[in-house]
């Protein structure tokens, strides 16, 4: 049977009328559920993207606190370095008279 035979025949042409339907609709669908995916992926991938900004930026504003913290706090660090220093002098110096005894 030669296709132009079966191209004649009006049930043929009606069975291939529908299934080239067929396919246009499930290509129709195919690409309806490949843009909703791609639209979820990309609302995913965009909160995703938010909470690591998020994150990145409360990792700077951590850094940068101590930083402005270590500044604020360097006069009282030092006030600290010499009263320990003072201490440890203090600390080495022999507190009793030198050939004094001990009390019993």
């Amino acid at each position: 049977m030669r296709v132009s035979k079966l191209f004649r025949d009006k049930r043929a042409r009606k069975w291939l009328w529908v299934g080239l339907a067929a396919y246009i609709g499930l290509q129709i669908y195919f690409v309806q559920e490949m843009v909703a995916a791609l639209i979820l992926f990309t609302v995913a991938f965009i909160l995703f993207a938010i909470v690591a900004g998020v994150l990145y930026l409360v990792d700077r504003i951590g850094e940068w606190g101590l930083d402005w913290a270590g500044h604020q706090a360097k006069p009282a660090v030092d006030l600290a370095r010499r009263g320990m220093n003072a201490v440890e002098d203090v600390s080495k110096k022999q507190l009793h008279r030198p050939r004094s005894a001990p009390a019993r």
